[in-house]
């Protein structure tokens, strides 16, 4: 008879367990009708919105747009936040150039490589930031490493461009493109290149954030675009419901922000998508297995 309590007890752990859904939730910028949150840092949303082309800081509650003092607008390729600190890209109106910029909340700086053209700042992590820019040529796109003193190239191996997007402590991610198999992620760890593209899909997987081990981004098939999340083993589809196409931009802790297109194409709306915590179950299980062996030895 205590064997059979352990036994439903157990399968009453996992029925609660698998209660839990995923949770995903739309974010719609005010009087706005694109909405494309592109970072996250905690609870702080960073990203761009239309027609007013600013960037804005949404906080769970509050939405705040920023622009860089003397600047025609933000860029919507690009953005990215770790803390106080914003990246990203800034349109000069006197001159017609692009150019990044780090944004402390109080600070504005402007950034620009040497030599290059078209600097695009993605993500930020502490004091090191990362992004692509265009060489003097125009041609090629390379990806860029900046410490705040020093700045470096990273081109990944044999590809003809280099698209650097996300950075967590020494991970960095990205896609390169060139090559005759279409667009590939990576993972560059500052000395290693890992190539990362979703299982049996050949369409092109572009990655966009990064977070300890896990990443994400988006892939493409047939069906058209699918967000992705890898955390550094298994890799999960992110569809948004009832979305006609799914894209994820940033990561934090268990929240993934991203953009999807609704059924009419007309509008693209930001996301917050919250991991569902699979150690829950394990946690359930192990404490009610636990109580069967107990019931058992007592028998």
């Amino acid at each position: 008879m205590k064997r059979l309590i352990a036994v439903c007890l157990v399968a009453m752990s996992v029925c609660v367990s698998s209660a839990m859904a995923e949770t995903w939730t739309t974010i719609d910028m005010p009087g706005e009708s694109y909405t494309f949150p592109r970072g996250i840092s905690g609870s702080n949303v960073v990203g761009w919105s239309s027609p007013a082309g600013l960037g804005f800081l949404y906080n769970g509650t509050t939405w705040a747009t920023f622009n860089m003092p003397g600047a025609n607008g933000i860029s919507d390729d690009g953005l990215g936040i770790n803390g106080n600190n914003i990246v990203g890209q800034y349109h000069d109106s006197s001159t017609g150039n692009w150019h990044g910029f780090l944004y402390n909340g109080t600070t504005w700086t402007t950034l620009n490589m040497p030599g290059a053209y078209n600097l695009s700042p993605n993500g930020v992590s502490g004091n090191n930031i990362v992004g692509t820019y265009t060489d003097v040529s125009g041609n090629y796109s390379h990806g860029f490493f900046y410490d705040g003193t020093s700045w470096a190239t990273l081109d990944y191996p044999g590809a003809t461009n280099t698209y650097l997007r996300g950075i967590s402590g020494n991970n960095m991610v990205g896609w390169e493109s060139g090559g005759p198999n279409g667009d590939h992620g990576f993972l560059y760890d500052g000395t290693t290149w890992e190539n990362l593209d979703m299982p049996g899909h050949s369409g092109g997987t572009l990655l966009f954030g990064v977070d300890g081990k896990n990443v994400v981004g988006f892939y493409m098939d047939l069906s058209g675009y699918h967000g992705c999340l890898y955390d550094g083993t298994d890799w999960t589809t992110l569809n948004a419901p009832g979305a006609m196409w799914t894209a994820a931009y940033g990561i934090s802790g268990d929240n993934i922000v991203g953009q999807y297109g609704d059924a009419g194409f007309q509008n693209g709306h930001g996301f917050i998508y919250t991991v569902p915590e699979p150690s829950t179950m394990a946690m359930m299980i192990g404490a009610v297995t636990a109580g069967g062996l107990f019931f058992r030895r007592k028998k």
